[in-house]
């Protein structure tokens, strides 16, 4: 166990030392501007090294996960497609268009489909059928955009990662699936050594970003083995009302944020300044502050899901639990962001 931690840890800082000198040499690097206040041009290789070391670690060990191969398959197309986007600014459809047909690809060759709910409203359980494709292609979507729009400031999506992987970890190894919670732990170590240097722990002149590259792995990621612990037999690991929980704080601000574009009359895509570590910062919040305020909340929500797991909470209470919470949310964030509009003014 602790030589492969030893393994991927090295591995994925040494990817990301080598990476970082050949990005500078193809522009592959985030420039400041309106909406990236940062210093200087810095590599976007993040998750070309969380790629490489997972993919290499798969080729070793390919019978920790089922569909291994497919797996790696996917997560390198979506990690090149991520680099050349960070390069070029891929159109978002393209990117839809890609993200749909692995997901395609994924129900089809791995047969990881969301195929019922559960009792997730209360009035007994849900079999999705036909349209359970569609709704799979949509939750593969949108967990990927979901933890590539809260990539915004140092350190947060490498958190909210390690707050879901361990929150998904810790339920696999109290159902005794072994194997898949030794895999999350594995994707832990590798992702460690990007946060120490996006958060500059080896000299700013040596920081990294993660790119749209790892916020799409890490989503589809995150999406692959939700729905492997929740869709699996009779009896899964997990419900799918818990996988809300586990991946709360970017869902959330992912759907709040849509809405008030599309309130606004603008495209749901469209960047802007109005995520929720940007209103904590209009708030008064540091960077660091920030992160550490937005990672304990998505600890405490995914703390909850975990609870009502083990707890066998009845899943429509944590569902409408889970909404009565997004409510919530939408509305101290409306209200914030009215209030920095009025101060601003």
């Amino acid at each position: 166990m602790f030589a492969d931690f030893f393994f991927v840890f090295f591995s994925s800082f040494a990817a990301l030392f080598l990476l970082r000198k050949v990005a500078k040499r193809v522009g592959l690097v985030d420039q400041p501007n309106a909406r990236k206040l940062h210093d200087g041009a810095v590599p976007l290789v993040g998750g070309l090294a969380i790629c490489i070391t997972l993919a290499q670690f798969l080729y070793y060990s390919p019978s920790i996960l089922d569909d291994a191969g497919l797996y790696t398959l996917c997560i390198v197309i979506l990690t090149v497609v991520g680099a050349l986007d960070d390069k070029f600014d891929v159109s978002f459809k393209i990117r839809l268009l890609i993200q749909a047909t692995l997901s395609v690809c994924m129900m089809y060759f791995a047969g990881l489909e969301l195929h019922t709910l559960g009792n997730m409203v209360g009035f007994g359980k849900i079999d999705l059928g036909m349209f359970g494709y569609l709704v799979t292609v949509l939750a593969v979507i949108g967990a990927i955009n979901a933890f590539n729009m809260v990539d915004g400031i140092d350190g947060l999506l490498g958190g909210l990662s390690i707050v879901t992987f361990g929150g998904l970890g810790i339920m696999l190894f109290h159902d005794g699936q072994l194997s898949l919670a030794y895999l999350c732990a594995i994707i832990i170590i590798t992702i460690i050594p990007y946060i120490l240097l996006n958060l500059g722990a080896f000299g700013r002149r040596r920081k990294v970003f993660m790119g749209d590259a790892g916020s799409m792995l890490i989503g589809f990621t995150v999406i692959w083995f939700l729905l492997l612990a929740s869709q699996n037999g009779s009896r899964p690991p997990l419900r799918p009302v818990t996988a809300l929980w586990l991946i709360a704080v970017p869902l959330m601000d992912m759907a709040a944020i849509m809405i008030r574009r599309i309130k606004r009359g603008d495209s749901p895509f469209k960047p802007d300044r109005e995520h929720l570590h940007h209103i904590f910062q209009r708030l008064g919040l540091n960077s660091t502050q920030t992160l550490i305020a937005i990672c304990t909340i998505a600890t405490l929500l995914s703390g909850v899901g975990i609870y009502g797991e083990i707890a066998n909470v009845p899943e429509y209470v944590m569902f409408w639990l889970f909404i009565v919470g997004f409510v919530i949310y939408f509305i101290l964030l409306s209200k914030a962001e009215k209030r920095n509009t009025a101060v601003n003014t």
